[in-house]
């Protein structure tokens, strides 16, 4: 008969059939998508340094932890490495987006930095030519960033940023803020941008404790309130070893319920004794 709805079974066959198909389709699509979150997580860990440098005067120790639930793997990075002429190079960075791409550019400005600085010693020209470098290949992203360079002959910090968020400092005798040094653009926006230096010179004991944002921003609070709970902590904590004062930094990230991946790096410094040598 002419609009007579089909046999009972077969409309089950046909629903148990096209579920089959729905449930395969959203199998694949997961396991793509994890097979692409572990390659990222891959990615970042070899891209990741295994150890910093250490010199008399300064310690340092970073962590890094991915997004929550690992779903948003993205392009934070920290690093450290010894120059030419004695000095130390230190970077932290965040790149905008995430998954692989996201992390294989990371690993490319980070690649970058230490390039130029083995030619360069100026943080902010550092900051420059990878700019200008990341901008000619003219690529989809694009990266905040801060550089710096330590001089253990003269307990001097140099350093420059490019978009990202300040450093938080702390000193032994109970000071403490975030150095909201002037900075530039992020780098690969515009060619050309120039990045400020601001010079320190470490003369008593104290740390200096870079981040990205997914450290101190998230649904629970904002950027504002996450650099406040960490300098308290940082001014609390500046007698810590830099390995313990991170991981202490780094459980604010998991208060904020994040959804970035998170990158610490801490300096602790001596400073120097009154009579301007170390003490």
């Amino acid at each position: 008969m002419n609009g007579q709805r089909p046999p009972r079974e077969e409309s089950a066959d046909a629903l148990l059939t096209r579920l089959g198909r729905l449930t395969a389709v959203a199998r694949e699509r997961v396991e793509v998508q994890q097979a692409r979150v572990e390659l990222a997580e891959a990615l970042q860990r070899e891209m990741l340094p295994a150890r910093l440098p250490q010199v008399t005067g300064l310690r340092a120790a970073a962590r890094y932890a991915p997004a929550r639930d690992g779903l948003d793997i993205g392009g934070d990075w920290y690093d450290g490495f010894e120059l030419g002429d004695g000095t130390l190079g230190f970077s932290i960075g965040d790149v905008q987006g995430h998954d692989v791409e996201a992390a294989a550019f990371m690993g490319q400005v980070r690649m970058a930095l230490r390039a130029v600085a083995s030619t360069v010693s100026d943080p902010g020209e550092i900051l420059g030519r990878v700019n200008d470098l990341l901008v000619s290949v003219d690529g989809p992203l694009f990266a905040t960033c801060s550089f710096l360079r330590f001089d253990p002959a003269t307990n001097e910090l140099y350093s420059a940023r490019a978009g990202h968020v300040g450093a938080v400092w702390a000193a032994a005798d109970g000071r403490g803020g975030v150095a909201e040094d002037v900075g530039g653009l992020p780098l690969g926006i515009i060619s050309g941008e120039r990045y400020p230096v601001t010079r320190r010179r470490w003369t008593r004991p104290g740390a200096y404790v870079l981040l990205t944002d997914g450290v101190v921003e998230g649904p629970s609070f904002s950027i504002e309130e996450g650099l406040a709970r960490v300098t308290q902590l940082v001014t609390a904590g500046v007698g810590l070893d830099p390995g313990s004062l991170a991981d202490r930094v780094m459980r604010v990230a998991g208060r904020t319920g994040h959804l970035d991946d998170a990158a610490v790096l801490v300096l602790s410094h001596e400073g120097l004794a009154p009579g301007g040598g170390r003490p």
